[in-house]
């Protein structure tokens, strides 16, 4: 699609930017959903310090703690797109206060097991299995929140991947030190409750309608799911550049990330201890704090070109752990990573939020989240058995080229080369 027909595949679908008197980004409820998203995401970056350390206590191994992880990632993926459907129907905040309760509740539950020393796999699997499911319920609604409460949707992406990012930076580090001083179980119970400050912030919170000329999904019965379900494919399937994108992101899930976070977390874990995993975590969260605040002020053309660019640096994260290298060698390779990453993520979210119609964007972002995610489960859970035939640093050191094809592949790619971006970037002077 060029940027010609992209502009006019807008404006005729009435995707939302914000009403003239609306808030560059900053309001009351952006604040709110903003705190929602930061606490969140500080108990989701503690959770894989809690696995490692807590698996590996009582006897598991790198396979356990990638088949832990996967349950949740399997979960989510396969379910995120009927979730989509879901949010295209009913009230996305109330779907999204709904799943932080449920996770609260089974947060709860870990932290309890684990405070009673009573540690089974299947157990911690079960439960990831139903967080991932209550993740599925939940994420299409972000995408869609973020246009409606904020004009300027890049600056928006841009905050609140700094507020994510900053909860990165110290999730790690208080987890590593909960871990230490008091027990996995301390971790868990954390984690619990930054979903129920999550589903406060989101409880007061005041979302605006859909913008005029937004369609929502109507009809009842299985005939009417179905038929949203296979909009919901067309309009995926109708933007080149998107399911380009996904494609080559699952290459990206099942060769590097997915094998990268449970083998980074058990070699550090064991070769250094929790607190330098920690160290290590946090200094890929200080990269996505710098990620973030540079879109904040780079504002690309060609949005994904330039994110594909930023990617080439997530290199020296799992070369320098699968090196060997120390731990500030990993600490600088994860922040360097860090910041590609989330530079990456601004403009992906960015670009998606504004190319693709209001009323079909939680039904896309659902496609998008489990394309995105689909190979993630199968690269966690052979994690370990790789890592028990190759050895952690061969594969590892793998990954990191792979992730190197990665973004040569995208660059590659015309339809993703050459997007234009469809949203008026914000003049600087002015105010929230």
């Amino acid at each position: 699609m060029t940027g010609t027909d992209a502009r006019q595949d807008i404006t005729a679908r009435g995707v939302h930017r914000g009403a003239p008197d609306e808030p560059a980004v900053w309001s009351r409820d952006f604040a709110l959903f903003f705190v929602a998203r930061a606490a969140a995401r500080l108990g989701d970056t503690m959770l894989p310090v809690a696995l490692a350390a807590g698996l590996l206590e009582h006897g598991y191994g790198a396979g356990a703690v990638g088949l832990a992880m996967a349950s949740t990632a399997a979960a989510f993926a396969g379910l995120v797109v009927l979730g989509g459907v879901v949010a295209d129907r009913f009230s996305t905040r109330r779907l999204m206060i709904g799943a932080d309760l449920v996770r609260l509740g089974t947060q709860s539950l870990a932290a309890g097991l684990f405070f009673a020393g009573h540690v089974v796999l299947w157990q911690i699997c079960a439960i990831g299995f139903v967080n991932g499911v209550a993740g599925a319920v939940f994420q299409p609604g972000v995408a869609s929140t973020v246009p409606r409460l904020a004009a300027d949707v890049q600056g928006a992406n841009g905050a609140v991947r700094i507020a994510e990012s900053a909860a990165q930076l110290a999730g790690p580090a208080v987890a590593g030190v909960l871990v230490g001083l008091a027990s996995p179980g301390g971790v868990f119970a954390g984690h619990a409750a930054t979903y129920a400050i999550s589903a406060l912030c989101l409880l007061l919170l005041r979302l605006p309608p859909l913008p005029a000329g937004a369609r929502a999904a109507t009809g009842r019965g299985m005939r009417a799911f179905r038929g949203d379900l296979v909009q919901g494919w067309r309009e995926f399937r109708s933007r080149t550049w998107l399911w380009g994108v996904i494609a080559v992101w699952c290459v990206y899930m099942i060769a590097v990330w997915g094998p990268t976070v449970p083998l980074v977390a058990t070699e550090i874990v064991q070769q250094h201890g929790p607190r330098a995993y920690g160290l290590v975590n946090s200094a890929l969260g200080a990269g996505t704090v710098v990620g973030g605040l540079l879109a904040l002020r780079l504002r690309p053309r060609r949005m994904l070109r330039a994110g594909a660019v930023s990617l080439f640096a997530f290199f020296g994260f799992p070369a320098a752990v699968g090196a060997g290298l120390g731990v500030p060698a990993m600490a600088a390779g994860a922040a360097v990573a860090g910041a590609g990453m989330s530079f990456w993520g601004v403009m992906w979210a960015t670009s998606v939020q504004t190319q693709v119609p209001s009323d079909v964007l939680n039904r896309i972002h659902a496609y998008d989240v489990a394309g995105s995610l689909a190979m993630m489960p199968v690269g966690q859970a052979l994690a370990g058995p790789a890592a028990g035939a190759l050895g952690a640093g061969h594969v590892l050191l793998a990954a990191a080229v792979v992730s190197l094809a990665v973004a040569a592949a995208l660059l590659a790619i015309p339809p993703i080369r050459d997007l234009v971006r469809t949203d008026a970037p914000t003049p600087r002077s002015r105010k929230p």
